[in-house]
């Protein structure tokens, strides 16, 4: 793996140089071993906190912990093009809009014993803004490259939270354009149905269920490039214990190996619809 700067990152883009860099920054990493029509995205995967945060923050490791997307990262590790944040969304959230993405409070309960200085928040802010040049830089040399794109955003909630019997699996479709799309939101949840896991664990799906997709990542996306389709899809954390902090990696490896075979055949089914 490299370390390199944004501008280094954006000028290998554009070379369709492929490569495997965290910034320098250690906030997101990125891996692109071929310039395919399909990406994959762990936005909520980190956990790094800055340390001079730490004294300041009323929420513990583990409530950090609960409320982040941990081990998405890993289910798609393999794919040809993967993005990922590195920092807990308790820092700045990717997720959400530059003016929303520093959290004051979080999930019912205040964040910061005081606020945040003007400088502490430009700082995390700023690693925000870098991330989504990367992101701009990348779906533009994909849309160029191949006319179209579709990007797979990764993401787990907590199901033990709700009162009602709730999907393992997710599509958030609310703000994309159904009415172009519905046939590739159809086959990937159908698609979803079909994951085998372990444990006795009855894969159900939902579309709109639980989470609509609502997220800046994907709004961004849908917002800048007319021809890329994002797919928000959240796993239920039925592949953690999420009230005693303890991760099922054998729940997880099944996650990855179906994707590993499921997202390949469906980008595949997209680009054939939208471009052959």
């Amino acid at each position: 793996m490299l370390k390199l700067s944004i501008e280094e990152i954006i000028a290998a883009i554009n070379a369709e140089k492929t490569f495997f860099a965290v910034a320098e920054d250690y906030s997101f990493t990125l891996k692109i071993d071929s310039y395919t029509y399909y990406v994959c995205a762990a936005v909520h995967d980190g956990h790094q906190f800055r340390k001079e945060l730490w004294d300041n923050c009323l929420h513990s490791e583990y409530e950090r912990w609960y409320e982040e997307d941990p081990a998405t990262r890993q289910m798609i590790q393999d794919h040809p093009i993967v993005i990922a944040g590195c920092d807990s969304r308790f820092e700045y959230d990717l997720n959400r809009a530059p003016e929303n993405a520093i959290y004051e409070d979080a999930w019912g309960k205040q964040l910061w014993q005081k606020p945040l200085s003007t400088d502490l928040k430009n700082r995390s802010l700023q690693k925000h803004q870098n991330f989504y040049k990367v992101v701009h830089a990348l779906l533009a040399k994909l849309e160029s490259k191949h006319g179209a794109a579709i990007v797979y955003d990764m993401h787990s909630y907590n199901w033990k939270r709700w009162d009602r019997e709730v999907p393992v699996i997710n599509l958030g479709t609310k703000n994309i354009d159904n009415s172009k799309y519905r046939h590739c939101v159809n086959s990937w949840y159908q698609s979803l149905l079909e994951i085998e896991l372990p444990n006795g664990i009855n894969t159900t799906a939902g579309i709109n269920d639980t989470f609509q997709g609502n997220g800046y990542f994907l709004k961004y996306i849908t917002t800048n490039f007319s021809n890329t389709l994002v797919l928000a899809t959240e796993f239920s954390k039925i592949y953690c214990d999420e009230e005693n902090y303890v991760l099922f990696p054998e729940v997880v490896s099944a996650i990855e190996k179906n994707l590993l075979i499921k997202i390949p055949k469906h980008a595949k089914s997209f680009y054939n619809h939208f471009i052959a």
